[in-house]
């Protein structure tokens, strides 16, 4: 068995938008290390991120940006063919709205984490990672980028190195990996892990460093912080017990 590691437990949060609501977030916050705020794009909206800033202020959480493509109608799950220049732009608007949100409430913003569709693309397409990196890299202050940790971890740490980034990788508590380490789509059957599962994959990856993927292979990962989807109810219910998995 391989050494117990600590892990940090991450959660994407603030993502109601006016009367419609997503996620439970006065359950998740008091059992996490990291909030993942939505700046407006996907969901969030200005009262809903002062309310999540203030949330995870109360209970001492680290708090990041999430931005994502323009996309509130598809909740930022929907691919987008954009310039170089206007991906960088929309990533500078939206990180710079939750750290000047933040600021205001004496609150540091510690590091940027993609959202949806945008964070899926970037684990795929070099383009678009290195534009996610070069609009984080190009603001004001460090601030740490968080992406998936897959079996291509050291090359995408060279190139964060490259673009001056301190980078943490994300393991999922909730999702089915394939065999290359991404993400299972959504659309496809067993994408979103049952509470056993769920469970017994974090298991794997905190007690292992591995996951097993759909396909039954064993997965070597690396994992610093752990996420577990605020709009997944099932993980939500779960994040408790979830917490005392990784605790070391």
């Amino acid at each position: 068995m391989t050494a117990h590691r600590r892990c940090l437990l991450n959660c994407d949060l603030g993502e109601s938008f006016g009367a419609w609501r997503m996620g439970i977030d006065e359950q998740v916050m008091p059992f996490i290390d990291q909030a993942s705020i939505a700046c407006g794009f996907h969901a969030g909206d200005p009262m809903i991120i002062n309310k999540t800033l203030l949330l995870a202020q109360q209970h001492g959480v680290s708090v990041g940006a999430h931005p994502s493509y323009p996309d509130i109608a598809g909740f930022g799950r929907r691919s987008m063919t954009l310039p170089v220049s206007e991906l960088i732009a929309i990533m500078h608007y939206q990180i710079a709205a939750l750290d000047g949100m933040a600021a205001n409430l004496g609150i540091q913003l510690d590091y940027v984490k993609p959202h949806g569709a945008l964070y899926n693309d970037m684990m795929i397409d070099a383009r678009i990672r290195a534009a996610a990196m070069r609009a984080v890299a190009e603001h004001h202050r460090p601030l740490a980028f968080m992406m998936q940790a897959t079996g291509d971890a050291e090359s995408h740490r060279y190139e964060a190195d490259a673009a001056g980034l301190e980078v943490w990788f994300e393991g999922f508590a909730d999702r089915c990996y394939d065999d290359h380490g991404r993400l299972l789509a959504r659309n496809r059957e067993g994408a979103v892990h049952g509470r056993d599962q769920m469970l017994a994959q974090v298991t794997q990856l905190i007690e292992h460093n591995s996951v097993t993927t759909a396909s039954g292979r064993r997965l070597m990962l690396q994992i610093d912080s752990l996420c577990v989807h605020g709009d997944n109810l099932a993980a939500v219910e779960a994040i408790a017990d979830i917490r005392r998995l990784i605790e070391p």
